[in-house]
């Protein structure tokens, strides 16, 4: 079983998705799109995708001409039903995918936040079992709309619209995959650096189990069962 992680930045892979992926026997097929990798020609012999974050925005496909490349194969591997998960951009990315708007947020996220799971969101495979608040870190100043077909699975005061699924495919525009290297990664340079390094330390152990809960759920969507 193999899946493809599609990352769009260096700083920006698939932390504990990609650790609890290989922990279960998934071989990880990364792609650094950024650096000029190339998207298999097809999708077949592909499990799954994991699409993560980058500091691009959906809509600068003259910019960063991957973009554009990646909307035609996560459309095919949408429509042939492979489970898809997208975090932060890698959610935005799908919604684009499906015909959603993409645009500038009200308010633009950066650290640790709640998102509250609606009532679609507590009964779904990837979400089932969770309490009804997750603490989650986010660093985003986008949204997007629900295409069509699309189910709202979690949503916050200040960005409505923070999880969704589409069929087989997921977006979340938060992250629960970092970890503390990742997160010292992206501070390195910031006054907030200590402040969000404490805070992870001290919510590291509820967001782990979340996390893998979630990915738990993304992997009884793989068609071979591990």
């Amino acid at each position: 079983m193999k899946a493809v992680v599609l990352m769009h930045a260096e700083s920006e892979g698939p932390g504990t998705l990609g650790d609890f992926l290989k922990d279960h026997g998934i071989a990880l097929d990364t792609l650094r799109l950024y650096r000029g990798d190339r998207l298999p020609p097809s999708i077949e012999g592909i499990g799954a995708v994991v699409t993560m974050g980058g500091p691009m925005n959906v809509y600068e496909e003259d910019k960063y001409p991957f973009l554009r490349h990646e909307v035609t194969f996560l459309k095919e591997a949408i429509d042939a039903d492979i489970p898809v998960i997208g975090i932060c951009l890698g959610a935005q990315m799908i919604a684009k995918t499906l015909g959603a708007r993409v645009y500038k947020a009200r308010k633009k996220e950066i650290g640790w936040y709640e998102v509250t799971l609606t009532e679609e969101g507590k009964r779904d495979v990837l979400f089932k079992g969770l309490s009804g608040k997750l603490r989650v870190f986010q660093w985003h100043e986008d949204t997007f709309s629900l295409a069509t077909g699309s189910v709202l699975l979690a949503t916050s005061g200040t960005c409505p619209n923070q999880a969704f699924r589409y069929r087989n495919a997921y977006g979340l525009q938060f992250h629960v995959e970092v970890t503390r290297d990742i997160l010292r990664d992206w501070f390195e340079d910031s006054d907030q650096k200590e402040e969000i390094l404490a805070r992870y330390d001290a919510i590291k152990e509820e967001l782990t189990m979340k996390a893998r809960k979630i990915y738990q759920g993304f992997l009884q969507l793989f068609p071979t069962r591990i």
